[in-house]
């Protein structure tokens, strides 16, 4: 089935096809009409590199003004009893929006909406290879990294989407929406290349690269897809039973199926041939309903089926000329809740989920087939809330997972791993408590224990297979994903109007997740934690005051063979304070400062001894003001001022000022400190 595809080159047309109609629509002499029109010029300062992070998703480039053009208009006509709303944003720049709707309450209701949105890789490269970004680049090696030319990639999505509902009767509707995307562009991509055997040493070859037998190049990955996104549904509604009938179809689909370097590595095709994402698609069928078994019991079902392909040509064609997966999916899912008693109330679910992998198996690499992935999972809940009293109500539940993932594929293999488990078992208790402790305080505490085991792990043979009941190698890691695990959890949370002026919100959360595998090496232990306090306080009837203030923690430790120790540990710390307020009838004004710090450190010892990578930190501070002036009724000025810093030591892309290089001396890089300042001036006007 081909994916549905709509032409974007017409979007002017389009706009102003939306324009006319609801310009139509006003000539009726019942309706009433408001617009609301938004111009004005932005300016950013700065080079590409000091804004990098700012311009990451609002189109710039190397631009350093923008047009501002917004528009809202609204038709209501009560008469006929119909409306109109067209929205649109940014729409002199790369990162547009346009939204409609057309509806006539109680009878249809008609959508559009368009979009697109540019990002721009913050990352420079600088490369003397050519056609990056496409699907033939030609690799050329740089004397002296740093010589080349400087490219900055981006991608950009360009959406469209259609919506119909109809309301047949009071019992009867049907739904349909269709939305589709195409994305145009590059993004950062590598590969290693197999050199042992050049083949033609009178032609360059990977020896060339002075890289040895596996040099890694930059080669950005070219995109051209599209994917589009079917959903329909007919609704039935009477005095007791529900119904509902839907079917989802997911079309993607990539104009480009290879990345074909050339130039300074000469290899069999085999060898620089990089097969790009392929084209797949999925078709999901539901039913589901509820039924009200007593005023106040209510069962809902629902049932589903869905099939997953993909079945795109190989690149390079062999005995077989494609994958032909198919995975089909089999779900059900059934649910009770109750309220026997005026203060009881009760929660009872079952979900079934069964994947079928029904991919052929094909020896493709000379060491065994591919591998069946099937998957069962079946959850349980049962769950009781009891209101103690007006201020006291409490909840207790019970939830359970288990989850099969087949036999293993007798002829496939399982390089790298050093155990598989087919079953996991999880069971998990929670307990809820909310009191309403005064007429404006309320809180809430909440914990949950869970405990994961399963069935015995077994390894992988050489031939093929698995052997059960080996005892695992000294050196053996076992997957956390499939390892015994105790999982607890507690939460805290209230809400506290402590005056008229001056409400706060708090939450803070902790968790630990403990593994036990057949030896000590993998992943041991996890923990985070989180806190959060948001406030605002209301100075007088024309000023106000808001901020939050969040800390999360994560750390992870791991242990290795021969005793080596690996831990991480995550903290972010984020905070905002806000005020807005009348400095006159006709000027409102406001300024909002945040800080935003993310910290990363990487521990690792080994007899004694510290070692470990880098720590990571991403540090921003903003700071924006705006200040609004009526001029009249109906028109008003609006300026916007906003200094934003960034700070990042992230070694990925470089360390102690020295670029990431590849082997062709292709660099990546970014400036580790950006400072960036925006200013917007915009006319407002109104008209009924």
């Amino acid at each position: 089935m081909n994916s549905i595809k709509f032409s974007f080159g017409a979007r002017r047309s389009a706009v102003a096809l939306a324009v006319a109609v609801v310009c139509l629509g006003a000539q009726a002499q019942s309706a009433k009409v408001e617009t609301t029109v938004n111009v004005g010029l932005a300016a950013v300062d700065g080079s590409r590199a000091d804004r990098a992070q700012f311009d990451q998703y609002r189109a710039l480039q190397n631009n350093s003004t923008q047009g501002l053009l917004g528009i809202d208009y609204s038709l209501r006509d009560e008469d006929a009893g119909k409306s109109v709303d067209l929205t649109g944003s940014n729409l002199l720049s790369e990162s547009r929006e346009l939204n409609f709707v057309w509806k006539h309450p109680g009878s249809w209701k008609f959508t559009a909406n368009y979009g697109e949105l540019v990002r721009q890789e913050p990352n420079t490269i600088n490369s003397a290879s050519l056609g990056l970004g496409t699907t033939l680049p030609t690799v050329n090696k740089l004397a002296l990294s740093g010589t080349g030319t400087d490219i900055t990639l981006q991608t950009k999505r360009t959406g469209m989407g259609l919506g119909f509902t109809r309301i047949i009767s009071p019992a009867l509707q049907f739904e349909v929406n269709v939305k589709t995307e195409a994305k145009d562009g590059s993004r950062l991509f590598g590969s290693y290349l197999n050199c042992a055997t050049p083949v033609n040493q009178t032609l360059p070859s990977c020896a060339t690269l002075g890289a040895g037998t596996l040099p890694m190049l930059l080669l950005p990955e070219p995109i051209k897809s599209n994917h589009t996104q079917v959903e329909t549904r007919l609704g039935y509604s009477a005095d007791k039973l529900r119904l509902s009938l839907g079917y989802y179809g997911s079309f993607y689909r990539n104009s480009n199926a290879a990345l074909n370097p050339s130039g300074l590595v000469n290899l069999v095709a085999s060898e620089t041939l990089l097969a790009l994402p392929p084209d797949n698609e999925a078709h999901q069928f539901d039913l589901s309903g509820s039924y009200d078994l007593a005023p106040s019991t209510r069962a809902a079902l629902k049932l589903g089926y869905a099939t997953v392909l993909q079945r795109a040509n190989f690149v390079s064609p062999g005995v077989v000329n494609n994958l032909d997966a198919q995975v089909i999916t089999t779900s059900a899912k059934l649910g009770v809740t109750s309220r026997p008693m005026p203060k009881l109330s009760l929660l009872a679910d079952f979900n079934y989920q069964n994947k079928d992998d029904r991919t052929p198996l094909f020896n493709y690499n000379l060491v065994g087939t591919n591998r069946h992935l099937p998957n069962l999972k079946i959850q349980s809940k049962l769950q009781a809330s009891w209101q103690f009293s007006p201020d006291y109500r409490g909840t207790a539940a019970v939830e359970h997972e288990f989850i099969n993932r087949g036999t293993f594929t007798t002829s496939g293999t399982a390089t790298g791993i050093s155990a598989l488990r087919q079953i996991t078992d999880e069971t998990t208790l929670r307990a809820d408590l909310r009191r309403q402790m005064a007429n404006n305080v309320s809180g809430s505490v909440g914990i949950s224990s869970s405990q994961r085991d399963g069935s015995n792990w077994a390894q992988p043979s050489a031939a093929g297979g698995l052997i059960a009941g080996t005892n695992p190698a000294l050196n053996a890691v076992f997957m956390p994903t499939l390892a015994d695990r105790q999982r607890n959890k507690v939460k805290l949370s209230a809400d506290w109007q402590a005056s008229e002026q001056l409400s706060l919100q708090f939450n803070a959360e902790n968790g630990s997740d403990n593994y036990t595998a057949p030896n000590a090496n993998g992943l041991r232990d996890t923990r985070v934690s989180q806190f959060g306090l948001d406030w605002s306080y209301a100075i007088s009837d024309d000023w106000a005051m808001t901020g939050y203030l969040a800390q999360s923690t994560q750390t992870l430790n791991q242990s290795r063979y021969l005793g080596s120790v690996m831990a991480f540990d995550n903290t972010n710390v984020s905070a905002s304070l806000g005020v807005t307020g009348k400095a006159s009838s006709k000027v409102q004004v406001g300024a909002n400062v945040s800080y935003m710090d993310d910290n990363s450190v990487y521990a690792q010892s080994t007899d004694g001894a510290a070692r470990g990578l880098p720590d990571i930190n991403y540090r921003q501070t903003a700071l924006k003001l705006f200040a609004n002036y009526q001029l009249e009724k109906t028109s008003s000025v609006r300026l916007d001022l906003v200094h934003q810093r960034n700070s990042s030591n992230d070694w990925t892309w470089g360390t102690n000022g020295a670029a990431f290089t590849y082997a062709d001396n292709t660099t990546v890089s970014q400036n580790p400190n950006q400072s960036v300042n925006f200013i917007g001036v915009s006319y407002v006007l109104k008209l009924q």
